[in-house]
């Protein structure tokens, strides 16, 4: 477990961040007794220090790479990344021994960027209805059926004679509200997220916006603005978008975002809210909408919010940045975003304890930004800590804490369902949450 407080820095050779390392079981649980030495290896333009600052010194491996050595103190070891002078992407990796290393990826941009600060007048109460979700993330659904996946309940874990059941179904009927989606521009493409078949395209994504809306489900689109996974490793354009100049790539985010609402529309399966990227903490179609250039990624985003109101000026409008325990690069991105004229309704986290720190972190996280920005606040992307992230979510101060959606939860590794598809106890803690903090808001 390797988190980096933030992974956006000034190549001003001076900005820096803290690292925080830990062992973890495979439910993600610190191992607090460990005491495990652990190298960690930079690739690009920065350096390792002691949490005081202080230089460190580097040794060698047997591949004849650099490292720096460092030792789990209690379970946790407190480093620090130094910026270099050169505007980067900087891989830092923990490693030990067998275990699956952890690691990072800092961007660090031009050391003269303007950093700005919203206005009160461009923080206003959120006026649009937003309702208290519990959702999940299912867009792998139409190809685990395509594959011959089904899913089971009744009994227990293991059990013979099982009632199939549809998957939508399944969740509505264990305290799920909502079901999320992922949209890609052309995922048929050869190197594309399903060459040729185009799982996660719009044909396929308004079959599944029709099942959620028979089911009487809530229903959060989120538009990847790529033909491949969009994340903060990689936020690459569609390959039909690939040699537009900025200009002409807004108005094609803006036309192409208008566009799959208007076949929503037409099928009568509006979404109930909408996400401008995934993840987008270090911008989106890169290089003109990279982090290091803030005007031109704000504009981008301005665009992708004025196309899915053109559509429907009501729908909610969310923001998803990573960053779940990381609260000075979220204040960074979003003070520099809203600053410069960007408009939404709601912020998005993933929070995932391999990168984005530990519970106490996610907390202090989501306390600061609601505070600060008056905004709702979803943790739209988590696994582990089920019960917990929505207790932190759904106890935030004014009944900020609008809710959550579980990342691909049908797959076995969740807890949730064995390998065959059949449904285990844990799913009844949703039914739990659901009571408490659904029902008693309606």
């Amino acid at each position: 477990m390797l988190t980096s407080y933030s992974t956006t820095l000034l190549a001003n050779g001076e900005d820096w961040t803290k690292l925080r390392i830990a062992v973890t079981d495979s439910l993600g649980r610190e191992i607090t007794s460990a005491g495990d030495s652990i190298r960690v290896y930079v690739t690009g333009d920065g350096t390792i220090t002691s949490s005081d600052g202080t230089v460190l010194p580097m040794l060698t491996d047997t591949a004849d790479v650099q490292y720096t050595a460092a030792k789990l103190v209690d379970g946790v070891g407190v480093l620090a990344f130094k910026a270099g002078t050169s505007p980067d992407r900087v891989r830092v990796e923990a490693r030990s021994g067998t275990l699956w290393p952890g690691s990072h990826e800092i961007h660090t941009i031009p050391a003269d960027v303007e950093l700005m600060t919203p206005t009160a007048e461009q923080l206003p109460s959120i006026t649009k209805h937003i309702d208290r979700m519990i959702g999940a993330d299912i867009s792998f659904l139409p190809q685990i059926e395509a594959g011959g996946g089904r899913f089971s309940e009744g009994g227990g874990r293991f059990f013979e004679g099982g009632q199939e059941v549809d998957a939508i179904e399944l969740l509505k009927n264990h305290g799920f509200n909502y079901i999320r989606l992922r949209i890609f521009v052309n995922p048929e493409n050869e190197k594309g997220y399903s060459p040729e078949q185009g799982f996660c395209g719009l044909d396929h994504t308004l079959g599944m916006a029709k099942r959620i809306k028979d089911a009487g489900m809530g229903f959060l689109l989120n538009f990847h603005y790529s033909d491949y996974w969009a994340d903060p490793q990689q936020q690459n354009k569609p390959l039909a978008w690939a040699d537009l100049d900025y200009e002409t790539l807004k108005d094609s985010l803006r036309n192409y975002t208008a566009n799959v609402l208007r076949a929503m529309e037409s099928q009568g399966t509006l979404p109930d809210m909408v996400q401008i990227g995934n993840e987008v903490n270090h911008g989106l179609l890169w290089p003109e909408g990279h982090v290091g250039n803030l005007d031109q990624l704000a504009g981008l985003l301005q665009a992708g919010v004025e196309g899915a109101e053109a559509v429907d000026p009501d729908m909610p409008v969310m923001m998803h940045i990573a960053l779940g325990g990381q609260n000075g690069e979220s204040r960074f991105w979003l003070d520099n975003i809203i600053a410069r004229g960007v408009k939404f309704d709601i912020i998005g986290i993933s929070y995932y304890p391999r990168w984005h720190g530990t519970l106490e972190d996610l907390y202090a996280n989501l306390h600061d930004l609601v505070d600060r920005y008056n905004k709702p606040i979803n943790v739209v992307e988590y696994s582990n800590f089920k019960r917990e992230v929505h207790d932190i979510v759904f106890n935030l101060p004014n009944d900020m804490g609008r809710g959550t959606a579980i990342w691909e939860p049908l797959g076995w590794r969740s807890g949730m369902f064995d390998r065959q598809g059949n449904v285990t106890d844990l799913i009844e803690v949703y039914d739990e949450m659901n009571a408490e903090y659904i029902q008693t808001s309606n």
